[in-house]
C-alpha cells in the first residue's frame, strides 16, 4: 500500500484528506506543520508522496518544500500543495522549488484522489 504524508495544521483538513486517500487504497501519515513533516519523512522511508498546506505555524508549506528539496527525496517523492492560497506568484515559486502540483481548498475528493493516482501510478 502506498503511503502519503499529509501535512496541515487543521485536524479537520487532515481527516478529510485521510478519508479521501484511504477510500482510494492509500495509507496516510499525518503532521501538523512542516517541521513535523520533515521529522516524519526522516523516520519513514516508505512515504511515496507529500501533500502539504502552505500557511501553517512553526514551518509553512513553502519553507517545508525548500527543506524537503534540500534532502534530495523530491527526486523520487512528489510534493503537492493543498491550500486556500491561489496567488500566481506563490504557485510559480512552488513550481520553481519543485512542487508537482497545487490544489486549491476546498478540494473535491475525486480530483484529489485522481491527482494522487496520477503522480503515484497503479497501487500494485
Amino acid at each position: 500500500m502506498k503511503r502519503v504524508l499529509v501535512v496541515d495544521d487543521s485536524p479537520t483538513v487532515r481527516e478529510m484528506v485521510r478519508t479521501t486517500l484511504e477510500s482510494g487504497g492509500f495509507e496516510t501519515v499525518e503532521a501538523a506543520d512542516g517541521g513535523e513533516g520533515l521529522a516524519r519523512l526522516q523516520d519513514d522511508a516508505q512515504i511515496a508522496l507529500v501533500i502539504s498546506d502552505v500557511n501553517m505555524p512553526v514551518m509553512g508549506g513553502l519553507d517545508f518544500l525548500d527543506q524537503f528539496v534540500s534532502t534530495g527525496r523530491n527526486k523520487v517523492v512528489p510534493f503537492v500543495l493543498l491550500t486556500s492560497e491561489a496567488l500566481p506568484s506563490m504557485i510559480e515559486r512552488a513550481k520553481k522549488a519543485g512542487a508537482k502540483g497545487w490544489i486549491v481548498k476546498p478540494f473535491k475528493p475525486a480530483l484529489l484522489l485522481a491527482a494522487v493516482k496520477k503522480l503515484l501510478g497503479p497501487l500494485t
